[in-house]
């Protein structure tokens, strides 16, 4: 497709051109993006180049957004929602390099043609690019956040006070994004610090009591992990089957809490350890695996029981790969409810289907032919829902499960009963060192 012509964008005033120099690399970015305002389209950072020994910077491509193709993901059966596909391998580019000689970026060369349309002017400002919260905006949101105030409704009131939401410069995204990583910062300097000093105090006590932190980048807290000797202990001797579950939220910044729970030989409530996450990500789930069989003295589990979130699955993979990884029961009958009720005509018949499915058929080519079965009674071939719970059979239907040592555990409800027991203790604006170690 040929270039889509704007009058102006042959200024000279702010189209790229080879032998242009910059300064630093961004203000370089800070040029490409704003021709890409004008010229309405979308960039971004692309691959750079740095020398070995020093660290700077001597090569970066900027590219607009649309540039390549997505990966393809082995986990995209799992997406409930998958994302549309934005990218149309663009090879519009700006390409700069340091010139040693005077120590500033030159523009070696500089690509026009788009392979896609581009937006119109008016909504020039919405690109990811272009997209800023000001310190002024990030002000209001913690000001309306702090008085109580929700973020829809404050979103809501900064889009009146500009005359439109169109006119803010920022999506609702853009708004979560930002109080996010403000949250992060106060949790750094705040509660994590007392988090450390209550565990370092453990850990002169009783140098049994486990506890380790997750840095960025940045330095600054990520997710914690802790285990007390008791918990340590319990593990040993009741930790072949586990329940894992973070449904729970601790505080204001909506932090998941991850509880590792099972149950002794009086079949009582037992905790093996915890975790405060910054996220539900693959790495935060990986991190928290890993350092919990550290702290257990690297004794793997027999079985764990966890939701349908399929970043916990793919950790779960990774870091126990012999650890039989089962779903519980009761979300899945929920879920069948909400996506399936409507084809089984009832929730009574879709429950008591798969409640079959996990108990009573033992032998796999005798499920298989009962689940055909239904899809075609029901004409249910194509139902997605049905199709991503089929592709994980292996951790909940019993011609496959009847293998693991589960110890009559079925669900994570080890898990949803140690939540109860949480709420009277933690509440979002509580502070987490008291409330969570006293609940525990």
């Amino acid at each position: 497709m040929e270039p889509m012509d704007r009058d102006d964008s042959t200024s000279p005033d702010y189209k790229p051109m080879n032998g242009m120099e910059f300064d630093s690399e961004e203000l370089a970015y800070e040029f490409y993006n704003m021709y890409g305002r004008r010229v309405e389209f979308s960039i971004r950072r692309h691959i750079h180049y740095k020398n070995k020994h020093s660290g700077k910077l001597i090569s970066r491509i900027f590219v607009c957004s649309k540039e390549g193709l997505r990966t393809i993901d082995k986990r995209d059966h799992l997406t409930k929602n998958p994302r549309a596909e934005t990218r149309t391998s663009c090879d519009a580019k700006m390409i700069i390099k340091l010139d040693k000689s005077s120590g500033r970026y030159r523009v070696v060369q500089f690509e026009e043609t788009h392979s896609h349309d581009l937006v119109i002017q008016e909504c020039a400002h919405m690109l990811p690019s272009q997209r800023n919260v000001t310190s002024s905006q990030g002000a209001e949101m913690e000001l309306a956040q702090d008085s109580g105030i929700p973020p829809k409704l404050s979103f809501e009131l900064m889009g009146r006070e500009v005359g439109g939401r169109e006119a803010l410069g920022f999506t609702k995204q853009d708004q979560k994004n930002y109080l996010q990583s403000q949250r992060q910062k106060k949790l750094a300097y705040g509660e994590a610090g007392c988090l450390l000093k209550y565990f370092q105090k453990q850990a002169l006590e009783n140098p049994s009591f486990f506890y380790a932190v997750q840095l960025d980048s940045d330095e600054q807290i990520t997710n914690i992990f802790w285990a007390d000797a008791r918990m340590i202990l319990d593990y040993g001797l009741f930790g072949d089957v586990v329940s894992f579950d973070t449904t729970y939220r601790t505080n204001e910044a909506n932090r998941p809490f991850g509880v590792f729970v099972g149950f002794n030989h009086h079949r009582e409530t037992v905790i093996f350890g915890a975790t405060l996450m910054y996220d539900e990500t693959s790495d935060s789930f990986t991190w928290s695996f890993e350092t919990f069989l550290e702290a257990m003295s690297n004794k793997a589990l027999k079985s764990i029981f966890t939701d349908q979130d399929a970043a916990m699955a793919k950790a779960c993979a990774n870091v126990m790969p012999n650890t039989y990884h089962l779903l519980c029961t009761w979300h899945i009958m929920q879920n069948a409810i909400k996506k399936a009720s409507s084809i089984f005509k009832g929730d009574d018949r879709v429950t008591t289907f798969l409640s079959k499915c996990m108990n009573n058929y033992e032998e796999e080519d005798e499920f298989l032919l009962v689940w055909e079965a239904m899809l075609t009674e029901y004409g249910a071939h194509d139902n997605p829902w049905l199709t991503s719970i089929f592709r994980l059979k292996e951790k909940w239907a019993k011609p496959y499960v009847k293998w693991a040592w589960t110890a009559g555990m079925h669900s994570t409800q080890l898990s949803e009963s140690f939540n109860a027991r949480l709420k009277p203790y933690v509440k979002s604006d509580y502070d987490v060192r008291g409330s969570i170690f006293q609940a525990l």
